[in-house]
């Protein structure tokens, strides 16, 4: 398949530290972003109990997703809990099965040949098996005939995510409106009230990373003749010639498949999100800046992982294997 121009491409480019200095602040929608570049910053951002990840992101899920700041206190620990236990590592077993029966499923639909978007052809693909996964069957629309509408209407969501949750938007409303008109209210969550909400509030979850994330794993690897060949070979190995059956991918699979697990990792490394924040909820000292209560701490893994004393040839693609 042919891959296309993507606009999971558009990143944060690196700051001008000569310019802003290790610590520097912008205004921006009414806020003081406050951002830190350098080791101590990130052990602050990381360590310190004057910042709060909840009171950072509050307001954004009350954009995004239409939940009041009194229901996302009261339920967030919960959810949390849930999540975390439900996709912990150790419980990531119970899943593999059904995902490998969904994922081929629906590659079965792509045919053998043919030209399009990679971007495209792996959202159409993951979005439906991870919704099928998470949730069961039936819980969002994943049916064909009801796919299309609602995966458009969940694209543009995703799209503009960042922007809408950041500000009352009547379209992005609308649109977060239908999404939630389409997820079931009685199943997946135990508090019914808001269950939709907090159903796509996962929803989106899932998809975020995951989505951009194969898809730059497999753009790296497409690009690299010499990766290319590499993963083939090892995946013949544990499961044998393509195309010969379908492929049900055990964690014991993944044990032998150690270079992919690089190769990934290396893409996370390379397009990881451009930014992300805490509040400041107690004055904090960083260097010889004091960094006031009320600020969001920003931390930008994006250059974080672009820093020539940990990362020769920061900007390459360089899966571990092929540093020896």
């Amino acid at each position: 398949t042919r891959c296309t121009e993507s606009r999971k491409d558009q990143v944060l480019p690196p700051p001008d530290l000569a310019a802003h200095g290790p610590i520097f602040t912008i205004f921006a929608l009414g806020k003081r972003f406050t951002f830190v570049t350098e080791e101590e910053g990130t052990e602050v951002f990381f360590k310190s109990k004057d910042l709060n990840f909840e009171q950072a992101v509050q307001a954004a899920v009350k954009n995004a997703v239409s939940v009041p700041a009194e229901a996302f206190y009261q339920n967030y620990g919960n959810l949390y809990i849930m999540m975390k236990g439900k996709m912990g590592p150790s419980n990531l077993h119970m899943f593999t099965v059904t995902l490998c029966k969904e994922l081929n499923e629906h590659m079965a639909h792509l045919g053998t040949e043919g030209t399009g978007d990679l971007n495209d052809l792996v959202r159409h693909v993951m979005y439906p098996a991870a919704v099928n996964t998470l949730f069961g069957k039936d819980i969002c629309p994943t049916s064909q005939s009801e796919i299309k509408e609602f995966e458009e209407h969940f694209q543009k969501y995703d799209e503009d995510f960042e922007y809408a949750s950041q500000i009352d938007d009547a379209h992005g409303i609308r649109i977060t409106g239908v999404l939630l008109a389409g997820l079931s209210t009685e199943r997946h969550l135990p508090w019914r009230m808001m269950s939709p909400n907090y159903g796509l509030l996962m929803l989106w979850a899932s998809q975020a990373n995951t989505v951009p994330i194969a898809f730059w794993t497999l753009v790296f690897i497409l690009s690299y003749p010499s990766i290319y060949k590499k993963i083939m070979e090892d995946l013949a190995s544990v499961f044998g010639k393509a195309g010969k059956d379908k492929i049900e991918v055990s964690e014991e699979d993944l044990k032998k498949l150690p270079f992919i697990k690089w190769c990934t990792l290396e893409a996370i490394r390379l397009r990881s999100p451009g930014a992300i924040t805490k509040k400041v909820v107690n004055p904090i000292r960083i260097q010889n800046f004091t960094i006031p209560a009320g600020d969001m701490l920003m931390l930008s893994p994006y250059w974080l992982h672009r820093n020539p004393k940990y990362f020769p040839d920061p900007d390459v693609f360089k899966p571990v294997s092929c540093h020896s």
